[in-house]
């Protein structure tokens, strides 16, 4: 059955580029199929997260144990977006996507995004208001109330059993819907690709060709060498095993490029294919959605050493590490949807003195290089919930 879910898979991005290929712009006639995809990946997304993590927090008993399982999946984020975005900045330097590059740059001057500083972003993750962070989908928000009623539950005991039992029941509930929905990803996929394809033609990307191949480059060698090593050394999982069964929730990340809304998928392939608990990934894989953005801290890497080749600067060794720190750290809070790395990036580029206007350089192949980063995030999540399983505890099969 799963076989032939990935073979229909490739059937829909094969006929979404034909389509696109062949139709042009008169492929958007398709997009209300997509839409329909992410209007129902949105509609289970928020119930899914907080019955997840809440089901994943009570189950995990311990309230310390809970505490190790964030805190290694903390570390491992934040050693493996430090490694991605020095990945980014490298084959930035070896490709040199910015020289001689001659694309005009149209538009209005992008403002900087304007940021609240680590002390209101941290505290803006306690929600005021929990029902309001649940019907604006503030993610962060959501996370810290399912984790806190999940520690107050456990506290509680039995005197809090009913509250308990409707959250599993609700979780079950939410997988089940989660499995109807998914039946659909080669349709959503067909439909949010061949627009796309459609739209943006080899007119947009020659000129900024070598921005992308710096970026694949630099994606395959850290999904090859970081992920493989990380799930074989300490995630006891044959790589390809890992590979092949997260490659699904990876083909829904790079049709819709929004790591929230593959979330549903992740998880499920996650269970399913790689044999996590769901008390690891029910925790691990919402916060990893928010805070785990390797893909788009390569991103931030080629694209600061592309624009400020563009503009003729060079980067000292201090703008270089700042550029590897944001990159590192701006990624928490940012939202998982499409087009979020285009506001870190403003952040950076405003952090090093460069050029805001240097954004509207890479505007139009930003949703192809979106499609790239967010399949990253979405296989460095899986990889955390391995790595963090085996080192908690024994857990189902772990290879092929």
């Amino acid at each position: 059955m799963r076989k032939n879910f990935v073979l229909h898979i490739l059937a829909a991005f094969i006929l979404a580029v034909l389509a696109g290929w062949i139709f042009g712009e008169r492929a958007v006639v398709v997009q209300p199929l997509g839409d329909l995809f992410l209007r129902l990946i949105k509609f289970i997304i928020v119930p899914l997260i907080l019955s997840t993590i809440i089901v994943g927090v009570t189950g995990a008993g311990d309230v310390k144990k809970l505490g190790r399982l964030g805190g290694k999946a903390v570390v491992y984020f934040l050693v493996t977006s430090f490694i991605a975005i020095a990945l980014g900045l490298f084959a930035g330097f070896v490709f040199q996507p910015g020289a001689g590059v001659e694309v005009a740059v149209q538009g209005e001057a992008v403002e900087a995004a304007e940021t609240e500083g680590v002390i209101a972003t941290l505290l803006n993750i306690i929600p005021t208001n929990p029902f309001e962070a649940l019907t604006t989908g503030a993610v962060l928000q959501i996370i810290f109330f399912a984790i806190f009623m999940g520690i107050g539950i456990s506290l509680v005991g039995e005197k809090a059993a009913p509250v308990q039992r409707f959250f599993e029941g609700m979780a079950e509930v939410m997988y089940k819907i989660t499995g109807i929905v998914m039946k659909l990803v080669p349709l959503g996929i067909f439909g949010l690709l061949a627009p796309i394809v459609g739209t943006y033609g080899a007119s947009v990307l020659l000129p900024l060709i070598k921005v992308i191949i710096a970026m694949v480059v630099a994606i395959i060698v850290h999904v090859a060498l970081v992920y493989s090593t990380a799930v074989k050394t300490f995630g006891k999982m044959n790589p390809l095993h890992f590979f092949k069964g997260i490659f699904p929730a990876a083909s829904v990340a790079f049709a819709t490029c929004s790591s929230s809304g593959t979330l549903p998928v992740t998880m499920k392939n996650t269970e399913e294919n790689l044999g996590v608990s769901k008390t690891t990934t029910s925790f691990i894989l919402p916060l990893g959605a928010t805070i785990n953005m390797d893909g788009t801290a390569i991103y931030q890497g080629v694209t600061v050493m592309f624009i400020a080749q563009y503009f003729g600067t060079e980067l000292t060794f201090a703008q270089i590490l700042i550029v590897a720190l944001m990159g590192t750290l701006a990624s928490i809070g940012t939202a998982g949807v499409p087009g979020a790395g285009l506001v870190m990036l403003t952040m950076t580029l405003a952090a090093v003195n460069l050029p805001l206007e240097g954004i509207a350089l890479i505007a139009g192949i930003d949703r192809v290089l979106d499609m790239f980063r967010t399949s990253v995030n979405i296989v460095g999540d899986a990889s955390a919930c391995v790595v963090v399983e085996q080192g908690s505890e024994p857990t189902a099969q772990k290879t092929a």
